[in-house]
């Protein structure tokens, strides 16, 4: 794959990871699939500071979709923290038998969101310009 075709990929993936985490993690959470996405008891604070954090990480995704070589930093920090998210979640959710829907859920979610990211952002010196 070339360079312009990756960060055309990448601008892509961008949007539609952004959009997700501004719209699709509530209604998976509280509606959709709450097993894979809610941890449980209902811990009503809990999933207002995830919910909050994730629109915010997905607005600002969107604007990285403008110029991804400029926020490659906000980019690799989305890739590395779904990574220790999902890390983290894996641990807790092998460990709770009420948490194993995880395991199907927003587990591997992260894990695809840190992986189609890793793969599309160039590394190292590149042009700013494709």
């Amino acid at each position: 794959m070339n360079a312009a075709t990756r960060l055309r990929y990448l601008r892509a993936a961008l949007v539609f990871v952004g959009l997700i985490f501004i719209l699709g993690v509530y209604p998976l959470m509280m509606a959709w699939w709450p097993s894979g996405w809610r941890w449980q008891p209902h811990q009503p604070e809990y999933e207002q500071m995830i919910l909050g954090i994730y629109a915010t990480l997905g607005v600002f995704l969107l604007i990285a979709s403008r110029n991804p070589l400029q926020h490659r930093s906000l980019i690799w920090f989305t890739v590395w923290s779904s990574v220790v998210h999902a890390g983290i979640m894996t641990v807790q959710a092998l460990h709770a038998p009420a948490e194993h829907g995880h395991l199907f859920g927003d587990i591997p979610a992260l894990a695809v969101v840190a992986l189609l990211l890793a793969v599309l952002t160039p590394r190292g010196a590149v042009s700013e310009t494709p």
